[in-house]
């Protein structure tokens, strides 16, 4: 039986894993990174990912790094202004409108947005460029064994693959955090997202809104012009119930529902690309990391999509395990080496996954009193200009 030996085994080649896979490539390392399905390149190709990723200003270093950001920013559309509007009230429209400006604290915008289909296609063209990884798409990993020197993994295909560190970077229901034995707490809310996509007459002049009324937020970001009318990526939360009705519209019928609960801020939205439904949840693992292997992105932590937090807690994961393995190669995988990758990410992501389901609560809410009370909340903190900086800085993972 072949036996491949790798400093590094990736599990699962999602957007982590591919850019975990293109940073320690590019950092020398050897890699093999194996995911059961093979990526989805083309928008229009069955299984495109239609949702988008907004890279925050601190995961743009870990990108260059990997030798990925040059090939990216050409598609990108910066995010210069998050707005939250409150439409709250009786009757659905803007009655509270704040912007958080990212001038306000550097002259970058917050980050810069993407399709998750383009990403894959460029991802997985860096990594044919780097002779020491090996993409293995169309192949699970499927047993794990660890040892105090190395670990065993076995793939679909029988192979075994024996590596100095496991990155499990296989999602929700991770087979390596499982093999491991690390349990999660999961939170569900009842909630769905709906993913599509929207041309408007009104440019969006690179801001993200954020439309709060019951729910579940409804965001707006920006993407480039599509046809040569301004586009924007759409995530719409709302009960599993309610998300599958909508789904399910005609193409008119659901192009009235996206009118109102958008208030029309960017005018008539046209709807440009198909849905999609996604389930939401909050999940977090008790630990980072067990013999030989380290947990990163959603097989670590889940959170809804609000404030872009999602891929960003992945990078920043990403960039922790990249520092640790370049400041001691000698060491990769070892405990010393994961003990110190648990407690540097260990807190920031609990503290986050709290925050992001406060967050999410709120934007839920029925209740027209409650509703109300939301709506004072965040003109109050607003207001206050150094709680407001505080906020933007948290948003983007700055102390």
């Amino acid at each position: 039986m072949t036996r491949i030996s790798t400093d590094i085994l990736i599990s699962g080649g999602g957007i982590a894993g591919l850019a975990a896979a293109a940073a320690f490539g590019s950092a020398g390392f050897s890699v093999v990174c194996a995911d059961p399905s093979p990526p989805v390149t083309g928008a229009e190709a069955d299984g495109a990912d239609l949702r988008t990723t907004a890279f925050l200003q601190p995961s743009v270093p870990v990108l260059q790094a990997a030798g990925l950001w040059a090939l990216l920013e050409p598609f990108a559309a910066p995010l210069q202004i998050m707005r939250i509007i409150d439409a709250g009230g009786e009757i659905i429209e803007p009655r509270v409108i704040k912007d958080f400006n990212a001038a306000d604290l550097s002259d970058a915008p917050f980050g810069w947005n993407l399709p998750n289909w383009l990403l894959r296609r460029e991802m997985v063209a860096r990594l044919a460029d780097l002779p020491n990884v090996s993409f293995l798409p169309g192949i699970a990993t499927t047993t794990l064994l660890t040892r105090e020197s190395e670990a065993l993994v076995t793939l679909s295909d029988s192979r075994k693959v024996s590596a100095k560190l496991v990155i499990a970077a296989d999602g929700r229901a991770s087979t390596m955090r499982e093999a491991l034995g690390i349990p999660i707490k999961t939170t569900r809310y009842g909630q769905k997202a709906l993913a599509f996509a929207v041309t408007h007459p009104i440019p969006h002049d690179n801001v993200s809104t954020e439309i709060h009324r019951s729910g579940g937020p409804f965001t707006l970001v920006p993407l480039p012009d599509r046809n040569g009318l301004p586009c924007s990526a759409v995530v719409w939360m709302e009960t599993g119930p309610e998300v599958q009705r909508l789904a399910a519209l005609p193409v008119p019928d659901f192009e009235a529902a996206i009118n109102a609960r958008s208030c029309q801020i960017l005018g008539p939205l046209t709807l440009a690309a198909r849905r999609s439904v996604w389930p939401i949840i909050s999940q977090i693992a008790a630990r980072m990391a067990g013999e030989r292997v380290a947990l990163m992105a959603e097989a670590a932590h889940v959170v809804p999509p609000i404030g872009a937090q999602g891929l960003n807690m992945s990078l920043a994961d990403l960039a922790v395990l990249l520092e640790l393995a370049q400041a001691d190669p000698a060491n990769l995988g070892s405990t010393k080496m994961l003990d110190t990758y648990h407690r540097r990410r260990h807190f920031d992501i609990q503290a986050r996954v709290t925050g992001i389901d406060a967050l999410n609560r709120a934007a839920m809410i029925e209740g027209q009193f409650l509703r109300d009370l939301r709506a004072g909340a965040l003109n109050a903190l607003y207001s206050i200009a150094p709680v407001r900086k505080t906020l933007m800085k948290a948003g983007l993972g700055l102390r």
